[in-house]
């Protein structure tokens, strides 16, 4: 079942549970726009091809939020917008290791490995600048739980600084985790998400709630 978090005309936004893929890959799994889409066509009895516009993406294994565009007008605006950084996403992560401070920015330089489908951190200007900032929200029995937002949007950019500077993702096994979590997820979740809608102009906040375990339900105390 969809968890749907926001829908209009213009735009739906989608609780993505980890596991899910958002358009298709080499996997042939069926992706979330297959199932958005036969939403829309359902609720609204629409005939033929429903349009719907990836907006951006997040990580197989992370969940939360997802927004796609139901026209095309609002895809190109939502595009120029994340192009121009006027999108605010915020994440929260649970981590295995407490960061240096309590608060602060991460810059780094990325390379992808097409290959393995990761990315390192690389010291030389090889790499694509990669911004964070990130706040200890609360400390658990064993884990960390913090919020971050990112300023910059690479490949896997959250998980590979974190790793970085040694506050690797719960479940995380791709960037050192000791262990996988049951269901193969990472405890990151897309948490929330500011924009100008592309066609009222309001500022527009989503907020998706996190994933039921203990280990988010502690966060949540």
């Amino acid at each position: 079942m969809l968890e749907v978090l926001y829908e209009d005309n213009h735009l739906i936004a989608i609780n993505k549970k980890s596991g899910d893929i958002i358009q298709g890959d080499k996997t042939g799994d069926p992706p979330l726009s297959d199932f958005v889409k036969a939403y829309i066509k359902n609720k609204y009895n629409k005939p033929g091809k429903v349009f719907l516009g990836t907006i951006h993406r997040i990580d197989r294994p992370t969940s939360g939020i997802v927004l796609f565009a139901r026209t095309s007008k609002a895809l190109s605006r939502m595009n120029e917008q994340f192009k121009n950084k006027e999108v605010k996403k915020t994440y929260w992560a649970v981590v295995d290791n407490a960061p240096s401070n309590n608060s602060g920015t991460l810059d780094d330089f990325l390379k992808k490995n097409e290959k393995r489908n990761k990315s390192y951190v690389t010291k030389e200007l090889v790499g694509k600048r990669a911004i964070l900032e990130y706040k200890l929200i609360k400390k658990l029995d064993t884990f960390y739980h913090l919020e971050i937002k990112p300023k910059t949007g690479r490949h896997h950019q959250i998980r590979v600084q974190l790793a970085n500077i040694g506050c690797i993702i719960k479940g995380d096994l791709k960037y050192g985790a000791k262990r996988s979590n049951k269901d193969s997820s990472i405890h990151l979740l897309a948490q929330k998400i500011d924009f100008t809608h592309p066609v009222t102009k309001k500022r527009t906040t989503i907020i998706a709630p996190a994933p039921k375990d203990n280990v988010w339900d502690a966060c949540m105390k």
